[in-house]
């Protein structure tokens, strides 16, 4: 396919230390401590070929090719399960997210689960629980005539089997959920006040509308299990709980649980009560989605000058490119558990993405959360919305539509009644291969290893910064790196050249410049989107709160903020 004798055999593609590092630590393949990848043109090829295998034999080449282009100077980030397991001998799944299946409340229905997340950790999978129908702490069990243990001794016996796990990709990952009528509600609040608890889980409250509502109205809130009312409590109180907690630990967020149920498009089949480890997936039981990101900084022509523009042609074809990616991995993937490979044949759940949108902003003078901002933000993911399901309407024309496709029920989704006519009539005609196509995830390291661009959506963190990264042998170690529209500005301009205005960091931004970014771009995304609202330590209790509000009001999913405190310490410092 590619003639790699001429190619430089060391690693030129990288411009900074730190993406190579991430390379190698976590994407080359080597066997037997030897290099197999001996540079990062190797792991393209390792990646397409493997892909290309759900492919036509005679097609295979063709198409090998062209995910290999996409990925090409790092323009396509396939998710770090794609990157470091596909054409491996390793028993790991292809797909980075997963929900497990509903926790029976009986202990050989929780162990037979906890095993089953076990397996599916160890292939290299992050997951997300449903607490919720565990039944209460100190509720009888009959049969035993004994007081239940309750949902968070189950919590702790799944943190603790992920801790014991540490897989070839790094420690597993795993989201707690719980709706907000269990009558244990506010000790899983509280569950990760103790800073040595749970630190394997992320937390997350399922919000109803309804909830709100009874807030906004200082009404009562009625905690339920098995159908009748324990007991009731001040939904003020309440939400005043969570919010303090989350001020003062981070933790938990809060999924509008209605709202992600609502805009799912597969709503006439299935209700979604978890999501995976950050929540850019919210996934029904056996749930999973293979995950790749359009690297934004890289498509950005002329930066820096009056003519800068985003190539919007090329995140046209590299988003049809990634369905057909995403769609083949599906079907050279390995599974855990035989249910999540139904699943994941039945819907055929992709998550196409974006990433390096800070650094897109910035390389065309724009300051991120200002409407312009905004506007571009939207416009992006619209973009990419209608080359998805575009592209996904034309599988479906050759492959045929996921089992489950149902055009009279699908198409009363509001996502797909925004995207272009000629898309629609697409649908139409064909169906579509995929029951989701949009996620935009917390593409940490993949950024990291395509240049040190900013995470997903979020906003460059500093110019320059040190970054803490654990290591597959659990060490921890620090590297001060560069922003790549920084790195890329003074390789234009020279290194005493002074920052545009465009230049602004998390320091400089306000929860509400963040916000409008995750509103502009959820209107376009299908699934969820991961991001942090970064707030001030000073921040008053009662602007915090509004965040969350503001957030419910705009249209989000959920919300996550991040305001530094003395539990969870910081993972990024300048």
């Amino acid at each position: 396919m590619y003639d790699f004798t001429d190619a430089n055999p060391f690693n030129d593609l990288f411009e900074q230390p730190i993406a190579e590092q991430i390379w190698r630590s976590k994407y080359q393949l080597r066997s037997g401590g030897a290099d197999v990848d001996l540079t990062v043109r190797d792991t393209w090829f390792r990646v397409a070929s493997a892909l290309a295998q759900a492919e036509r034999v005679d097609e295979r080449q063709r198409v090998a090719e062209q995910f290999y282009d996409a990925m090409e100077d790092f323009k396509l980030l396939p998710a770090g399960r794609i990157l470091a397991g596909a054409g491996t001998d390793r028993n790991v799944s292809l797909s980075n997210t997963f929900v497990m299946k509903t926790l029976p409340d009986s202990l050989d229905g929780i162990m037979d689960v906890i095993k089953e997340a076990a397996l599916t950790m160890q292939m290299g999978g992050g997951l997300g629980f449903d607490f919720s129908t565990i039944r209460p702490q100190g509720a009888l069990v009959k049969g035993l005539e004994c007081p239940a243990a309750g949902p968070l001794a189950v919590m702790d016996i799944c943190d603790s089997v992920c801790k014991m796990l540490v897989t070839g990709m790094g420690r597993g990952a795993m989201m707690a959920t719980m709706r907000v009528d269990h009558p244990d509600i506010e000790a899983f609040v509280k569950a990760k006040s103790d800073p040595a608890r749970m630190r394997n889980f992320n937390l997350s409250v399922l919000i109803p509308d309804a909830f709100m509502d009874a807030v906004e109205a200082d009404n009562d809130w009625a905690l339920i299990w098995n159908g009748g009312i324990q007991r009731t409590i001040k939904a003020r109180e309440l939400w005043d709980m969570i919010m303090q907690q989350n001020y003062n630990a981070a933790e938990p967020g809060v999924l509008f649980i209605d709202r992600i149920n609502g805009a799912n498009p597969l709503h006439y089949l299935e209700e979604i009560c978890a999501t995976n480890s950050c929540a850019e997936q919210p996934l029904p039981p056996n749930g999973t989605c293979p995950l790749t990101s359009i690297n934004l900084a890289r498509l950005v022509i002329a930066p820096f000058t009056d003519q800068a523009r985003l190539d919007i042609e090329q995140v046209k074809s590299l988003t049809a490119v990634a369905v057909r990616m995403l769609d083949n991995a599906l079907d050279v993937s390995d599974f855990a558990i035989e249910e999540q490979r139904i699943e994941a044949q039945t819907k055929r759940r992709i998550g196409i993405g974006v990433t390096g949108v800070g650094d897109a902003l910035i390389m065309l003078g724009v300051r991120y959360g200002s409407e312009a901002s905004e506007a571009m933000v939207s416009n992006w993911m619209q973009t990419v919305s209608n080359a998805a399901y575009q592209a996904s309407a034309d599988l479906a024309r050759t492959r045929g539509a996921f089992a489950c496709y149902d055009a009279k029920q699908y198409l009363k989704n509001a996502i797909v009644q925004t995207l272009e006519p000629d898309v629609q009539d697409s649908i139409w005609q064909h169906g579509l291969r995929n029951a989701t196509l949009t996620t935009i995830a917390p593409t940490g390291t993949t950024s990291m290893y395509g240049g040190n661009v900013s995470s997903g959506v979020e906003p460059i963190f500093a110019t320059a910064y040190t970054r803490k990264i654990n290591l597959p042998n659990g060490e921890k170690s620090e590297q001060v790196i560069e922003d790549f529209a920084v790195w890329k500005f003074h390789q234009i301009y020279g290194s005493e050249a002074i920052l545009t205005d465009a230049f602004v960091t998390v320091a400089d931004l306000t929860p509400q410049d963040h916000l409008r970014i995750q509103a502009a771009a959820q209107a376009w995304v299908d699934s969820g989107i991961s991001k942090t609202i970064n707030c001030p330590a000073d921040i008053s209790f009662a602007d915090f709160q509004n965040i969350y509000r503001q957030a419910f009001v705009e249209g989000c999913k959920g919300c996550t903020t991040y305001r530094p405190n003395d539990v969870t310490g910081s993972v990024l410092s300048i």
